[in-house]
């Protein structure tokens, strides 16, 4: 049997190899991420796909003659066309249990580098100059200040449980989590309304999906504090970056940290990227030896469980075979 794998982002395969070919299963990659017409000739034949950036659209899914399973290299599918793997009865797995303390522990790293101005600070005392970078106001202590957390899947969870021992008050904004699970956690339950109006900083944590894309855009914006921090290591498409860009001109947000962008890469000459207040990585805050082992381990025991006819965990298409 074979299996595809569209596109990756590691050295070598080495590990996906060690697992798949001991076991007889052809194993066909492309390292670059390639365009749907062309993924359609690479996967009309594979038993089970592999994919991390690739556009795995409806295209692409037509074309699948034997596909058994579509496996996400991550958390987040939006770059499958869910609806379309289901009409053709296909599972789509993703490996929703990696990295969930390496992006909660960025996150708390981007909030303490904004509030506390590590960035600006360290790049004064590199020019020579000794002394406080910023005005004083903006030089905030954890405990004043009210973090709202937009998403409480286990990201969203461990990045709350860290929070908390900073003394600050976290609100917690997830319409399909209880308000009593929330609460339970040491959190406050809120409307993503009130959640806007009252936080200093906000920290997204939620899908790219219809009800999530452009959440963060003028008009939310505008109704939230003036001065806020804007986080995100969540997905590019759920902030409107021009608004955001203007927001950060005018000062109603203070300072923004971001990992992830829409497009990506994010153009090298995005004004964004120009500004003293913004700190950004390139959609790294995933990143461990061990995260990274065990999503490569997992997508590939996914596609094996699926060849073999096993019932997978983590489908995210309701496709049940």
């Amino acid at each position: 049997m074979k299996i595809v794998i569209t596109d990756y982002s590691f050295p070598n395969l080495d590990v996906e190899e060690g697992i798949l070919k001991p076991l007889g299963y052809e194993l066909v990659a492309w390292k670059e991420k390639r365009s749907a017409t062309e993924l359609t000739q690479l996967v009309a034949d594979a038993d089970a796909v592999i994919t991390q950036f690739a556009p795995v659209n409806a295209e692409v899914i037509a074309s699948m003659q034997h596909a058994k399973v579509i496996v996400r290299y991550g958390i987040g599918v939006d770059n499958v066309d869910l609806d379309a793997a289901k009409a053709r009865g296909i599972p789509v797995c993703n490996v929703p249990d990696y990295c969930v303390d390496e992006v909660a522990d960025h996150t708390l790293a981007f909030i303490l580098a904004t509030t506390r101005q590590v960035v600006s600070n360290c790049v004064l005392l590199r020019e020579g100059k000794w002394g406080l970078a910023t005005s004083l106001d903006q030089m905030k202590a954890m405990r004043d200040l009210t973090v709202g957390v937009v998403g409480f899947g286990r990201i969203g969870r461990e990045v709350a449980a860290r929070l908390r021992a900073f003394k600050c008050k976290v609100l917690v904004h997830d319409p399909v989590v209880a308000p009593a699970e929330i609460e339970r956690s040491g959190c406050v339950a809120v409307s993503l309304q009130e959640l806007l109006a009252t936080s200093d900083v906000i920290t997204l944590h939620c899908p790219s999906m219809a009800q999530t894309r452009g959440m963060i855009n003028r008009e939310s914006l505008a109704t939230t504090k003036r001065g806020v921090i804007m986080v995100n290591l969540s997905r590019g498409d759920l902030i409107d970056s021009a608004a955001l860009t203007e927001a950060l001109q005018s000062g109603q947000v203070a300072a923004a940290a971001l990992d992830v962008f829409a497009p990506e890469p994010i153009p090298a000459d995005h004004p964004i990227l120009k500004m003293s207040q913004v700190i950004a990585s390139a959609h790294i805050a995933s990143c461990s030896v061990p995260a990274v082992r065990k999503l490569r381990e997992t997508a590939a025991n996914l596609a094996v469980m699926a060849l073999r006819g096993e019932s997978l965990p983590s489908v995210v298409n309701g496709v049940r075979k």
